[in-house]
């Protein structure tokens, strides 16, 4: 028999990477905190559609509301469990599968934040393995149905990495490389944490400053002000990963000192960043995705901030860095948040720092 395999958090990421691993006949159950979300996926299955090239399908899936996770113990346990969940309900949602675990299954973070560390302090390190999902670009747009704001990456860009926390490659890294490969590119990579960090950078660039602006990627990047702003963002995270030792990826396609000299005012750098990030919005359906953090904003639920540019603010302290515009994003997105502010690019442009 294969293995048992659950999503925990059935959002764009958990959903999307599901879908295509029950569609392919993998044993997949869904395990959700909308009451809504799980009872379409009953009644009328998952549902992934592509903004283009690629046909929507409907998949019938095995879904469960948190509250029926018991009945879990009536059949063999999991041996693969994807924990997709935002990063503020990483503990409890680790704590709240473990037990209905197989005795060597393992963990798998497949999140947007740094969560690796929260996982192995409930399940223990050698049960916890990382996975990235670069640029993917997927909302959960109405229940049951995960909608992706591009076709697949294929060849052009490897959208996911999956990786030990100690860098070695295994073969159960190459297992969830394999499950996560039936929905878009993927690799096993040996460098983990610079992956991670550099997605981490990614998302702190363009994530809070949708969030509190209320834009779209594209609208953000044809502003002067916001691009060189998204610069600075990530010119501050990309120093504190150097300095934490990390051997940074590539970010947004571009090598990360470009970025970190275009956000600290080197010229060549920032023109160079300019015409690379204008031509990306200049492609067919380019930049029209809104980012997670600003989808959550929509819907007025609570943002990761805490998690992103918040935690580069935590993690620069360790190494003696400044980040006034990372602490700035947060403590604004943090008022958007609690309505104190409404959404406007004003917020930031007053900053002054781009």
């Amino acid at each position: 028999m294969g293995a048992r395999i659950a999503i925990v958090g059935t959002g764009a990421v958990g959903g999307y990477a599901g879908a295509h691993m029950a569609r392919a006949g993998e044993d997949v159950t869904f395990v959700d905190f909308w009451p809504e979300n799980v009872e379409t996926m009953r009644k009328k299955g998952l549902k992934i559609s592509h903004l283009k090239d690629v046909p929507e399908f409907t998949v019938p899936v095995k879904a469960l509301h948190i509250t029926e996770l018991q009945h879990v113990t009536k059949e063999a346990p999991f041996d693969i469990v994807f924990v997709c969940t935002k990063s503020y309900d990483t503990a409890w949602a680790t704590a709240m599968i473990k037990q209905y675990m197989a005795p060597n299954a393992y963990v798998v973070s497949l999140q947007n934040c740094i969560n690796e560390e929260t996982i192995a302090g409930i399940v223990g390190w050698g049960k916890t393995l990382g996975a990235i999902a670069s640029s993917i670009t997927v909302d959960l747009c109405e229940p049951g149905h995960v909608r992706r704001a591009s076709g697949k990456k294929g060849a052009g860009h490897t959208v996911f990495r999956v990786g030990e926390v100690h860098g070695r490659i295994t073969d159960r890294a190459k297992e969830i490389t394999r499950l996560v490969a039936l929905a878009d590119s993927a690799l096993t990579t040996e460098n983990l944490w610079g992956e991670r960090w550099s997605k981490l950078v990614a998302n702190a660039m363009g994530n809070g400053v949708s969030a509190s602006t209320g834009l779209v990627t594209k609208d953000i990047l044809t502003d002067d002000g916001l691009r060189n702003f998204t610069a600075r963002l990530g010119s501050e995270a990309i120093r504190v990963g150097q300095a934490l030792g990390y051997t940074l990826e590539e970010i947004h396609h571009l090598d990360p000192e470009v970025i970190a000299k275009a956000g600290e005012g080197d010229a060549k750098a920032r023109a160079h960043y300019d015409e690379h990030r204008l031509a990306e919005v200049k492609k067919a359906g380019g930049g029209e995705h809104r980012p997670s953090m600003g989808q959550d904003m929509v819907k007025g639920r609570r943002t990761e901030i805490e998690y992103l540019n918040g935690f580069v603010c935590d993690k620069a302290k360790d190494v003696g860095i400044a980040t006034p515009a990372n602490a700035a994003l947060t403590d604004i997105v943090k008022r958007v948040e609690k309505g104190e502010l409404k959404p406007d690019k004003k917020h930031i442009l007053a900053l002054r720092m781009n």
